[in-house]
């Protein structure tokens, strides 16, 4: 069922187990009809909104994302938040709603009414030529309240509130980091109009995206006929390939890489989570009909996805992995890194 066109956003505070959340604490202008775009959902803390202009340059579409804010981290984010809007794209504005989320028990000093954030300008001289450095460039993990209290990261919560307040009928949930192959809206908008075969099935579907990483020396590709190119020069590989390929080895992930390519987006395998792919965690573009999150489970515990893909598998899911669709993680090529406290 479409989400109901007639809802307008509006900021609300509501409690959320032990957590405050601020829903759409700081909206995007532009507003989009249930069946106008797809809205990509995500969570993050302000060290990673640096993500945010290579994301939106991508997928030009809006954007719901949750923040986790506790204590000093609150008003960090808002700074990285104005930054982002008076220095960067004009997109930021445009296209993302953040919504804040902090435990009760780290409640920020100061929360300012919606309508008292962002009144004085940032020191800048031109959108592309700051004075300043972005708030991120000083920062390191460590020096954030939420590490400094030892508090840990719920992933899923974020996950959650960013997907609820979407307001398009479509929502690709993934994480910051990774970035879309241009065009995917549009392309895949095209696709659900066709209703070839495959969106035909009465099962309930989802479109899994499959994702790669590359070199930090590498621009990204823009499209899949660059994608195999670098992936047979070695610049490219499949996502977590040196820390964990099996939870992202894709059905048929050769097939697909060798398959032609042909113009728009369409289903290029039904693929299910069973025998050597049950660890599988696709990230897809699925409906506000689909399962949510653990909110129990924590980054650091891992796994955190695990529950949501085996509630998937219950219902008998299909998987439809498309053809020309894909997601970049940012640059730099991931290995595989003892963490003791995270083990633990």
């Amino acid at each position: 069922r479409l989400r109901d066109p007639s809802v307008t956003p509006y900021f609300s505070t509501a409690q959320r187990g032990e957590y405050w959340v601020l829903y759409n604490y700081i909206m995007a202008e532009r507003k989009f009809h249930c069946w106008e775009s797809i809205t990509y959902t995500s969570h993050a803390d302000y060290t990673f909104l640096d993500n945010l202009v290579p994301l939106l340059d991508r997928w030009q579409g809006p954007v719901s994302l949750a923040l986790y804010t506790p204590g000093t981290d609150f008003e960090n984010t808002l700074k990285t938040i104005k930054y982002l809007r008076d220095c960067t794209t004009p997109l930021v504005t445009e296209l993302v709603t953040f919504h804040f989320y902090f435990p009760a028990r780290h409640t920020p000093k100061n929360v300012p009414k919606p309508s008292e954030l962002f009144r004085t300008p940032t020191n800048c001289k031109s959108p592309t030529n700051c004075s300043i450095l972005p708030p991120w460039a000083n920062i390191t993990a460590s020096s954030t309240y939420k590490s400094q209290k030892k508090l840990l990261y719920p992933v899923n919560v974020g996950r959650n509130i960013a997907r609820q307040t979407a307001l398009t009928h479509y929502i690709l949930a993934s994480d910051i980091e990774l970035y879309p192959s241009p065009g995917v809206i549009t392309d895949f908008l095209d696709m659900v109009q066709r209703q070839e075969a495959p969106l035909r099935h009465k099962k309930p579907k989802v479109f899994p995206l499959s994702i790669f990483e590359v070199e930090s020396n590498m621009n990204l590709p823009g499209d899949k006929t660059e994608l195999v190119a670098m992936l047979k020069n070695g610049s490219a590989i499949p996502f977590h390939k040196k820390v964990c390929a099996g939870c992202h080895n894709v059905p048929k992930s050769k097939e697909w890489m060798k398959q032609e390519v042909k113009p728009g987006l369409h289903v290029f395998h039904i693929g299910k989570r069973l025998g050597y792919f049950v660890h599988w965690e696709p990230i897809y573009i699925g409906t506000h009909q689909d399962p949510y999150y653990d909110e129990r489970l924590s980054w650091e515990g891992k796994s955190d996805k695990m529950t949501q893909g085996y509630t998937l598998c219950v219902l008998d899911y299909e998987f439809q992995i498309l053809d020309n669709a894909f997601l970049v993680h940012k640059p730099g090529i991931k290995t595989l890194k003892k963490d003791h406290a995270r083990a633990v």
